[in-house]
């Protein structure tokens, strides 16, 4: 994750010329009487791809899927201990709050201690928590995670037996660690990451083991190659148009190179890759296609300056230059797209508020999903406190959803103003599923819809179950407060 302190000033100034976005379509209107701006996605004439012209994510039953959910890490523990922070209590909670959906960090390094030795603990471990996940029917997805390329330079990711740095310099920064990527050495090691044969072989050779042991697990939903990938500068560039050659001509060839060692043992997972952190500044990735049947692009959605501790400013644009930016690949490529991080430390400046508000309404227009960071139970950029309550402004996160809708979606959204949500759709053919589900936040909650029949069961769950070729329209109505 892109997290910047006050030394941050490199980074920003590196970016103060980016690249010009083209304007992103309208979304489509809030429902009658939701107040702008509203949640809000549309569906297009032929899905599952939506009216701006970017698919939505579908599930084997073929029905548009909704994600809603948290990364889930452990970064202290390691070896033995590794991963012994995340609990069953993470995804009981999550779920009960009404998320679905939990981005797993998962390290190289602790897989693969040694060149071609495969911790099986560590798979163990990674299986208990699918276990854990299947039985709250939360989706997995599992993320290589690296934080300044990994062990070598104090962090956690690639082996240190998988760094090569050509003995250039390194210098730590813990007062601003995100800028230790631009190390010489840092740089080097992504290199030979990215052009060395035999760590091609070693990481390709990683995830098939990952998805060897994993593939067909009912909570799998896919695979992150890794996160947040690097690279190193050439001279004379700027760090935007390093990025866009850096996605061009190293991480599109490893996304391919990765997607076919997984398919030899996955045929059905999504694949989601990520471009540089960069894309955070509203610039256009310069990432190519992946040449895969299920890929989602996976972007992250962090600011320079709040993750340095400033309030969000709305004069600013910051949102609607990363929406513009952000959606432009998508729709080249026809690709769904995940969010898979976002969030800033310090949510309870007096802006807050309405930077959530304002994440929430841009994320439900063009994405069919996201994680938020980090469902923990503390201070920092903890979801929730210690005794579970959510912490400033992320009960915002909190909205009604249909994690599963079964047809064509024609428009979705919520006022969280009146707590009224509405959700339009053509349901599907004699082939399709007829079950839509919907998921409701804590609380009291009236569902109505017109075209189908509601059944809820005693868990809550609130499923819609419409005739083929039917136009249904769903509302639910928040009438109590929530539960803590």
């Amino acid at each position: 994750m892109l997290r910047t302190t006050l030394t941050a000033g490199a980074l920003a100034a590196a970016l103060l010329a980016p690249t010009a976005a083209t304007a992103r379509p309208a979304a489509a209107p809030p429902a009658p009487g939701a107040a702008a701006p509203a949640h809000a996605r549309a569906g297009g004439p032929a899905a599952p791809v939506g009216a701006d012209g970017i698919p939505d994510l579908t599930d084997s039953r073929g029905r548009v899927l909704t994600l809603r959910g948290w990364n889930v890490e452990d970064k202290g523990n390691r070896g033995d201990a590794a991963l012994s922070a995340v609990t069953e209590k993470h995804f009981r909670d999550m779920r009960a709050q009404g998320y679905n959906f939990a981005r797993l960090l998962v390290f190289w390094d602790d897989l693969e201690p040694r060149p071609g030795a495969y911790s099986q603990s560590y798979l163990r471990k990674i299986g208990r928590i699918l276990d854990w996940a299947e039985k709250y029917d939360v989706k997995v997805l599992l993320d290589a995670h690296q934080d300044v390329f990994g062990p070598a330079f104090g962090h956690r990711g690639i082996p240190a037996w998988a760094t090569r740095t050509d003995g250039l310099p390194f210098t730590p920064r813990p007062g601003d660690w995100f800028s230790e990527y631009f190390e010489p050495a840092v740089q080097r090691a992504f290199t030979h990451l990215y052009e060395d044969p035999d760590l091609r072989r070693a990481q390709a050779r990683m995830w098939q083991v990952l998805a060897a042991r994993f593939e067909g697990h009912p909570a799998l939903l896919g695979y992150d190659p890794v996160n947040e990938p690097m690279g190193e500068l050439r001279e004379g560039e700027d760090l935007p148009t390093a990025a866009r050659r850096i996605e061009r001509e190293q991480l599109t060839p490893m996304y391919n190179r990765i997607a076919d060692a997984i398919r030899e043992v996955d045929r059905d997972a999504w694949i989601f890759v990520e471009p540089t952190p960069i894309v955070g500044e509203g610039v256009p990735t310069g990432l190519g296609r992946i040449d895969d049947p299920k890929i989602v692009y996976a972007p992250h959605f962090y600011n320079t300056g709040m993750e340095a501790g400033a309030d969000y400013d709305p004069a600013a644009g910051w949102i609607e230059s990363y929406e513009q930016a952000v959606t432009l690949y998508p729709k080249r490529y026809k690709v769904p797209v995940v969010v898979g991080e976002w969030g800033p430390l310090n949510n309870s400046l007096p802006n807050m508020n309405r930077f959530y508000r304002e994440a929430m309404a841009s994320l439900g227009r063009y994405t069919s999903g996201w994680a938020g960071y980090v469902w923990c139970y503390g201070g920092g950029y903890c979801a929730v406190d210690e005794k579970g309550a959510f912490r400033a402004n992320k009960e915002l996160t909190a909205e009604p959803y249909a994690q599963a809708v079964a047809g064509r979606v024609r428009s979705t959204a919520y006022d969280p103003r009146t707590g009224v949500y509405r959700l339009e759709y053509d349901a599907a053919g004699p082939r399709g599923s007829r079950t839509t589900e919907l998921v409701l936040p804590r609380g009291d909650w009236k569902v109505s819809a017109r075209g189908a029949a509601v059944l809820r069961d005693r868990d809550g769950r609130v499923r819609v179950v419409a005739a083929p070729h039917t136009r249904v329209t769903v509302t639910a109505t928040r009438t109590g407060t929530a539960r803590p």
